[in-house]
């Protein structure tokens, strides 16, 4: 402890901002002296006019336990005029002493030396045997699940951090972080850049840049995935370096408008590995209902895989005994040509000519109107702000909250509401209020943060699309550890190998569902390019295994055979 306060006092003393304290510091010393001669000088004055002799050593002994106010008494002025002059060293003496002494030490020198104590504990740099982890930016709810998703997958990660305090602060939580600016590209040397697997920026964009800037420039290699607001920041941070950006709100539109299902009972699209699609069917009002999976038979009709089914937000693994209900959304799989035949089947039940409702002009509700309109999809959004107003055919100026607008949107016929604000409190506000006036409407609502997703599936979301789940799974997925696709929130899509220890057994005889609930969707082998594997398909070892199910499935799948395998 003794050697590391002389080090730490060296430390606080060669920093930039400390040699500019210790200067002012100085400076102030300086006036303090200057006024301790003064006045030493004038009690010598003064007191040789009333006829008291006394050393230059007790005159300055009278000026300082004046100034500090001590005031021993021993030695004193017999005249009016050295009455008042002690009564001004006194005076400033309890400004100079008693106030300004301790504030500038505090100032200039405790507190820096404090903050360099603190800074001591953060962490600068990273363990040189690390290697294959993520680098990451900025701490928000995207990071965080993304930080939540790695630590799953026990893959090393670090946030670079410019401030010091905040870097405590984090560290403090129990995350790995890296204190240092992020366009200094020491910094990113120290992070161990050139052994990352991935680095992500989800700052804003002009940090975004200036950080892919800088990391591109010390590797050349190192996987960057960057986060962009504006359309016009795409290619900029492509010209910086990124290798993919990502326009989140673009993202969570499109998944908006898979996700509409409600206006008829056809098989949507939600994802797709290479040849196999996996969609999701509106079960109301089609002959499905009342039946369960085995009365159905869809596979053996038609050829497609109900490989589970939603109910109100819960996703239950497919079973022959599960039953078919009126709000049920069936995820199914299998090639174009099945899901085209499971269309041409069900075509003529529940069709909707009524538009969708979006509730929220924002980014996102907008990205959600343009995405429907791609899949010819008539839609209304209800925005308070007339500046953000587009199409006036389009809008409905007015709040969400208010029954008129809603009706003006065409809430009561309408086969879906699309709920898109930024604030979860209000989103859960509408999705409560849009369930009671139309209990038999589809809703999808949209979480900002993660913990409010089961609150919007209590008030009554079909579907919750959350904005940091959404870009957490896409920038997971560059790992290349698997390949993951985020269907919905919580329901993960992922392609990887065929375990070692699996290969040879059949899909019935590996477990795969009965272990992890994962089930199997499709298998990249030259037997199977195609169409729903059936459980007596053997599992050839290094063949691609694409497998559905939830997150927590899919981490089990891969603890299980990746992790201990």
């Amino acid at each position: 402890m003794m050697k590391a306060f002389p080090a730490q006092i060296l430390s606080v003393l060669r920093s930039r901002r400390s040699e500019r304290n210790v200067r002012a510091l100085l400076r102030f010393l300086l006036v303090l002296t200057a006024m301790i001669t003064v006045y030493s000088v004038v009690f010598h004055v003064l007191m040789e006019r009333e006829g008291q002799q006394h050393s230059w050593l007790t005159g300055f002994y009278w000026t300082l336990t004046v100034m500090s106010t001590l005031g021993f008494g021993d030695i004193t002025f017999h005249s009016d005029l050295g009455r008042v002059f002690s009564i001004a060293v006194l005076l400033s003496g309890v400004v100079f002493l008693l106030v300004l002494l301790p504030f500038t030490f505090i100032e200039f020198f405790y507190e820096p030396w404090m903050e360099a104590q603190a800074a001591s504990r953060a962490p600068h740099t990273i363990a040189p045997e690390t290697a294959g982890h993520v680098l990451l930016t900025h701490y928000d709810a995207v990071s965080a699940n993304v930080i939540r998703r790695l630590e799953q997958l026990h893959t090393p990660y670090a946030l670079v951090v410019p401030r010091t305090d905040e870097a405590l602060r984090l560290h403090d939580l129990g995350l790995n972080v890296v204190v240092g600016e992020l366009d200094d590209p020491e910094t990113w040397r120290r992070a161990g850049v050139e052994r990352a697997a991935l680095v992500a920026a989800t700052a804003g964009d002009i940090a975004n840049t200036n950080a892919t800037f800088t990391v591109r420039g010390v590797s050349k290699d190192v996987p960057i995935v960057a986060t962009a607001k504006e359309e016009a920041s795409v290619n900029i941070l492509e010209l910086a370096g990124s290798n993919h950006v990502l326009r989140l709100e673009e993202l969570m539109g499109q998944s908006f408008a898979r996700r509409t299902i409600g206006s008829d009972a056809l098989a949507h699209m939600i994802g797709r590995f290479d040849k196999l699609v996996i969609a999701e069917a509106m079960a109301h009002r089609t002959p499905l209902v009342g039946k369960t999976l085995r009365e159905n038979a869809l596979r053996e009709k038609i050829g497609v895989n109900v490989v589970g089914v939603w109910e109100r937000g819960c996703f239950e693994p497919a079973r022959p005994d599960t039953p078919v209900k009126e709000n049920s959304i069936l995820v199914v799989a299998g090639t174009a040509q099945q899901i085209l035949r499971y269309n041409e089947l069900f075509c003529i039940y529940n069709v909707s000519a009524a538009p969708v409702v979006i509730l929220g002009g924002g980014r996102v509700g907008r990205a959600t109107a343009r995405a429907l309109t791609r899949r010819d999809v008539d839609c209304r959004i209800v925005e308070k702000l007339p500046e953000r107003v587009g199409d006036p055919a389009r809008y409905v100026i007015g709040d969400a909250a208010d029954l008129d607008v809603l009706r003006k949107a065409g809430i009561e016929a309408a086969p879906a509401v699309l709920i898109t604000p930024h604030d979860d409190d209000l989103s859960v506000y509408l999705t409560i209020y849009c369930r009671r006036l139309r209990p038999d409407i589809q809703i999808i609502s949209r979480a900002t943060r993660e913990r409010n997703i089961a609150a919007l599936h209590r008030a009554g979301a079909d579907i919750v699309m959350s904005y940091a789940g959404m870009g957490a799974s896409t920038i997971v997925n560059w790992l290349k550890r698997s390949e993951v696709l985020m269907v919905a929130e919580g329901l993960d899509m992922l392609r990887v190998k065929v375990p070692e220890a699996l290969g040879g057994k059949t899909i019935a005889e590996s477990g795969i569902r009965e272990r992890t609930g994962c089930t199997v969707v499709g298998i990249g082998s030259e037997e199977h390019r195609e169409g729903v594997p059936d459980p007596g398909d053997l599992l050839s070892e290094g063949a691609d295994l694409i497998l559905i199910g939830t997150a927590e499935a899919a981490q089990r799948f891969l603890a299980l055979w990746f992790d201990e395998g």
